[in-house]
């Protein structure tokens, strides 16, 4: 029997290609192509391509690379180095250059060797974002000259950086046509795949959508039979094969033999079923299979040929047989196997000795000839083979040499698998520092290092763990200076990895290594650590320590002249205790220390501070602009995912309060799409549901504030003011739109029992103020909170515009709550609100000077500042507040009241006399509710309330109190539906 060949027509996807077809014609974006193993992905992106090339020329640039399984032990950015090495050959390396901007090739050299070295062997994140910009910027240029369609095969086998650079394609590509292309197996990703989130992810981005294939139906099993027969099959046979293969293009093509039978009897297994294709072929063939096998999914014909020990003729001819039973195919200068599992089911079947042997084989064919792999894979694939081989002692020495290379190429995941591996094989070495020239401890710290650069930071901080535990273990016999320093190093890191994760301790670790260093002289270690601690110490109500800490780091690191720690210190002296209205450290202080540094990162976080205090004085115009340009700069720099989407935050914060919020809303956007840290998630939410809750979207409030809910339950130990009382602003925002005012008292409460937070006045006024309307809205119930809340306000800082504005409108909220309608305290807030340029605030004063107008008998103050209010909801679009000034201007057109202060009769609540007036007008509850923007169970209360304060059995005898002291003049009573 021989082995049928596989169909040369696609079977069952067209509708799949027709999606690609219009991806393309759509472009740019993206495709996620998944699917179990054999089901054809391959195949469906090699007829795309077939289709792209045309009989008229091509339509599009087709660049392919295929994530190799030796992408899990670490061996970064394979796909992108294959994609890059294919376009060097089609159109030469000043080519490839003229795509770069200025030319400049150097970051690609990470990729390639054919661009020279790195343009340095630092390995920090901004490198590592440049690299991505270069490659997205490439991208870009070349589609430009037409469109472009980038595969991205086996993204199940993806290492972290391929991940990661996945990602920031699919994110950021620009208005040019390129599409996008990433499959992988559906099978293989288990729970806790590190592809699974991503995918996620993904999917959730503009113009990217999962496109997920199918089992074949007997009908197409039976067309895909048909074609590879080449003619009708024989009655019965499709229905075997379908029942076999399950309708796995795979599965069926397998089974078939040139006579139009099953090939036999297989075994239920899949591995027997894959390997039946191979056993048939000639013994010295499954041989060479069986050593290619041990190469990955694809292998170098010389590679192959040396591990062999065939020549070229030989080796061809040996190979010929599995080629020509599509065991194999040819791939430019090498073979693949037709697919994966075929090769795993080959390589899994060898016997123990053969499978040591053959690894062996192939360590000492790359070290005799290196050449056989390209440079930056050699390192990574002696580690694969020697730990496979089982020999400790050389796969040890090249996974330390593997993980030097993944650092200089911003591979951190790779790097720290690498030095995980040295750490697994540590003890199995006895001489293994001689061999790599480090202790335990120094692998510790640099896997440290790695971790932290990954974000893996749980494993970052085991790590750290245990490195202190080995320094502690040793200081007796070790270099009293050095074991210190390294410990103090070890727990400065381990603070900033637990800060990420909201982890405890962290400020405590950084206490210890201060005091570690104590009494040893000056140096830029002290320094940093105590800039940390000052930093982080500032996220408790320990201010005092925070400021002194920055203040020494600021002196050693004058007296070391260190500028960039300089600058660091001064920045967190400066926010140690930030006052909007006399700031000890001037910003122009900070500013030249920034600038002075030179150093792309300090600057960076100058612009974050600088936005933050700028919005946090009311300059809400220079707050954006100076975030907008940071961002800029970020994206510059390459660290737009990082520093660049918190600057996003202090760009959005002032949109928002300039009324700008569909702007707003996609800085916000565009910033969750980046995935932010958790650390800095709260506050994008915190702002997209506080937009969602001003124009009437309940349900996309809710669901922010549920994200925002769930980061903090993580970072409750400790409390970041900016997140926490943001996040119970928005809670107690949206309770009292929900008419639940005992939970929006609830929220203030929490801010109220957590005084001298950093940044408190900021964050703490929006939240009383929201407390004193809930205690309005609660009448004497609330008496006592109310008094909580005016005394927790006294202690407040009112410094700086935008703290003035809040505190006047604290003043006329608390006094609305005690039943005054303060006119001239809401007259004055609004003026304060309109100096800032914050429209919805003004507005919202507005409204509430209308309703202490109308309280007074002033009906024509109160239709003047409606008449503003209305204008400025209305362009805002906020439904709510437009509705409520809608009512008050119906309420104005009414007869008049006259002679009346300002102040609630009969001891009323001010709302409790709004529900009397339409109680008087005969509404009912539902009505009431409707025309309150409250609750009806709150309406109710109200109605309640009333009847025990004027001593009445049922609403007809309160309505009649009301006229009967003609409360509400003559006013008609009109229907539901009717205006006043």
């Amino acid at each position: 029997m021989s082995v049928r060949a596989m169909s040369p027509v696609l079977v069952g996807r067209s509708a799949e290609l027709g999606e690609l077809e219009n991806a393309l014609a759509a472009a740019p974006g993206a495709i996620l192509v998944g699917g179990e193993a054999g089901l054809g992905k391959t195949r469906l992106i090699r007829e795309f391509a077939a289709r792209l090339a045309g009989p008229g020329g091509p339509r599009a640039r087709l660049l392919v690379g295929g994530c190799l399984e030796l992408g899990s032990d670490g061996l970064p950015f394979a796909p992108f180095t294959t994609v890059l090495r294919g376009l060097v050959r089609d159109i030469g390396i000043d080519g490839v250059a003229g795509l770069v901007p200025r030319g400049d090739t150097g970051g690609l050299a990470r990729l390639l060797p054919e661009f020279g070295e790195p343009e340095s062997d630092s390995a920090s994140g901004e490198e590592r974002a440049r690299l991505f910009e270069v490659v997205l910027a490439l991208l870009e240029r070349l589609a430009e000259r037409g469109p472009v369609v980038l595969v991205i095969e086996d993204a199940h086998w993806a290492d972290r950086s391929t991940r990661d650079l996945l990602a920031f394609l699919v994110r950021n590509v620009g208005a040019v046509p390129l599409l996008v292309v990433a499959t992988y197996r559906t099978d293989e990703l288990h729970r806790t795949h590190p592809l699974r989130p991503l995918l996620g992810a993904l999917e959730r981005a503009d113009r990217v959508r999962r496109l997920e294939l199918c089992r074949l139906s007997r009908a197409e099993v039976a067309a895909l039979v048909a074609q590879a027969l080449g003619s009708a099959p024989p009655p019965g046979l499709v229905e075997r094969i379908a029942a076999r293969s399950e309708g796995n293009p795979l599965f069926v093509e397998a089974l078939l033999d040139d006579d139009g039978t099953l090939a036999c009897e297989l075994p239920e297994s899949l591995r027997d079923l894959l390997l039946a294709g191979v056993q048939r072929l000639p013994d010295e063939t499954q041989d060479v299979l069986r050593d290619a096998s041990g190469g990955g999914t694809r292998i170098e014909h010389a590679l192959l040929a040396a591990v062999s020990g065939l020549d070229d003729t030989a080796l061809t001819r040996v190979l010929r047989p599995a080629v020509a039973a599509n065991v194999l195919v040819v791939d430019g200068d090498g073979y693949a196997f037709r697919h994966a599992l075929i090769r795993e089911a080959v390589h899994d079947d060898l016997l123990p000795g053969e499978y040591t042997r053959l690894h062996t084989r192939y360590a000492e064919a790359l070290e005799n000839n290196p050449g056989l792999v390209p440079s930056g894979r050699l390192w990574v694939e002696l580690s694969h083979h020697w730990f496979a081989a089982h020999d400790a002692t050389w796969a040890l020495v090249a996974s330390w040499r593997a993980a030097a290379d993944a650092r200089k190429a911003l591979a951190y995941a790779e790097c720290l698998a690498m030095l995980s591996r040295v750490l697994e094989l540590w003890d199995r070495v006895p001489d293994a520092a001689e061999r790599i020239g480090v202790d335990h401890v120094r692998v510790l710290e640099d896997a440290t290092a790695a971790a932290d650069m990954a974000g893996e930071y749980d494993r970052g901080i085991k790590l750290a763990t245990a490195g202190l535990r080995e320094i502690e273990a040793e200081r007796e016999a070790a270099d009293e200076d050095g074991a210190r320093d390294r410990m103090a190093a070890l727990l400065e890191r381990r603070a900033r990895m637990c800060y990420q994760v909201a982890r405890p301790g962290f400020v405590e670790d950084l206490r210890t290594a201060v005091s570690a260093l104590e009494g040893g002289p000056p140096t830029a270690l002290r320094a940093r650590v105590l800039a940390t601690l000052a930093t982080y110490v500032r996220l408790t109500t320990d201010i005092d320590q925070a400021r002194a800490a920055a203040e020494e780091s600021l002196a050693i690191a004058r007296k070391l002249d260190d500028p960039v720690t300089e600058a660091e210190a001064l920045m967190t002296l400066f926010c140690a205790d930030i006052d909007y209205g006399t700031q000890p450290v001037r910003i122009s202080e900070v500013e030249e220390a920034a600038q002075r540094s030179g150093n792309h990162r300090v600057t960076l976080r100058y612009a974050v501070i600088k936005s933050h205090f700028l919005e946090g004085a009311g300059r809400h115009e220079e707050a954006a602009e100076v975030a907008r340009i940071g961002k800029e700069k970020a994206r510059k720099y390459g660290v737009s995912r990082t520093q660049g989407t918190f600057l996003c935050i202090n760009q959005a914060e002032p949109l928002v309060s300039l009324g700008r919020w569909d702007e707003a809303l996609a800085v916000l956007s565009h910033a969750v799409e980046q995935e932010p840290a958790i650390t800095t998630r709260t506050s994008l939410l915190v702002l997209a549901g506080e937009v969602a809750l001003a124009r009437g979207d309940l349900s996309g409030a809710r669901k922010q504030l549920g994200g925002a809910r769930e980061v903090m339950n993580l970072k409750m130990k400790w409390l970041k003011t900016q997140d926490y009382f943001a996040t119970l602003r928005l809670q107690a925002r949206l309770a009292l739109a929900e008419g639940r005012h005992d939970d929006a008292l609830a929220a203030a409460r929490e801010v109220i029992e957590h005084a001298g937070l950093p940044d408190d006045a900021r964050y703490t006024w929006p939240v009383l103020v929201i407390g004193a309307r809930a205690c309005a809205e609660l009448g004497a119930a609330a008496s006592e909170d109310l008094q909580t809340i005016t005394e927790r306000a006294a202690t407040l800082r009112t410094g700086g515009p935008l703290l003035h504005a809040l505190h006047l409108t604290f003043v006329a909220t608390a006094a609305r709550a005690r039943g005054v309608l303060d006119l001239a305290a809401w007259d004055e807030a609004a003026a304060a609100w309109e100096a800032l340029g914050n429209p919805f605030n003004r507005a919202d004063a507005l409204a509430c000077a209308a309703e202490a107008a109308l309280a007074g008998g002033d009906h024509d103050t109160a239709a003047d500042r409606l008449r503003t209010a209305a204008g400025l909801a209305a362009e805002l679009g906020a439904a709510p507040l437009g509705g409520r000034i809608d009512d008050l201007r119906r309420r104005t057109r009414g007869p008049r009241r006259t002679g009346t202060d300002a102040v609630a009769p009969l001891g009323l609540t001010p709302r409790e006399y709004e529900v009397l007036r339409l109680v008087a007008d005969g509404r009912s509850n539902r009505d009431i509710a409707e025309a309150l923007f409250i609750s009806v169970k709150t309406a109710s209360v109200h109605v309640s309330n009333i009847l025990g304060k004027l001593d009445v059995a049922n609403r007809g005898e309160a309505a009649a109190t009301a006229h009967r002291l003609a409360l509400f003049a003559a006013a008609q009573k009109p229907t539901p539906n009717s205006t006043v």
